[in-house]
């Protein structure tokens, strides 16, 4: 697929069919991802992948079952793969301190950073696997985990040094999924000509 095709093509699945992924095929969309660009070529980015039966048990922790009956996309929970995209503030410290980095101050502390690219680098990363989805025919919705983190982060024993960016839900998308767009996807996408500032704002 041409990668204007990708970028054009890609949406935010949330009705996916209970076809199982091949892990290779996961594991191919991660190795594209490793290829995001990163500060100082850190790579300070975690993927966590819940897969087959464990994706209910992460439904568990964050979608509370009594909210499951109104819940308007229930076949997003039949989402085969779950990725949770981690960022590692602390290698980007660690990485920063290097004999080549550390006239930046930026190996202080986090707190030196003015912008925590650990963060921005987790979400090139996982912008990257949504474009890798794409071009692999899956679908793929990124979304916040608003409850349950803490719950999560015990059950599957992250690093309390991890800043979790959002999880990925990835699957074999239902053919009817355009039934299931949320109301943003008909706010109207801006031209070029209204995001460019020319020499000057």
């Amino acid at each position: 697929m041409e990668f204007a095709d990708v970028v054009r093509g890609r949406r935010m699945t949330r009705g996916f069919s209970t076809q199982p992924v091949d892990s290779k095929l996961i594991s191919q969309i991660v190795d594209l991802a490793s290829r995001a660009p990163s500060a100082g070529k850190t790579q300070g980015w975690h993927a966590l992948i819940i897969t087959s039966s464990d994706t209910a048990k992460f439904w568990d922790d964050t979608l509370a079952v009594e909210k499951r009956e109104s819940f308007r996309w229930k076949q997003l929970l039949d989402a085969q793969v779950i990725a949770l995209v981690f960022a590692d503030p602390l290698a980007y410290v660690e990485r920063y301190s290097e004999h080549d980095k550390a006239h930046t101050g930026l190996g202080a502390s986090a707190e030196a950073w003015p912008t925590p690219y650990w963060t921005v680098d987790a979400s090139f990363a996982a912008m990257t696997m949504l474009l890798a989805a794409e071009d692999a025919g899956l679908g793929a919705l990124f979304f916040a985990v608003f409850s349950g983190e803490k719950e999560l982060r015990a059950r599957l024993h992250v690093p309390e040094a991890m800043q979790l960016i959002g999880a990925i839900a990835l699957g074999w998308p239902l053919e009817s999924d355009a039934s299931n767009a949320s109301a943003s996807a008909g706010r109207t996408r801006r031209s070029a000509d209204q995001i460019i500032h020319l020499n000057s704002w």
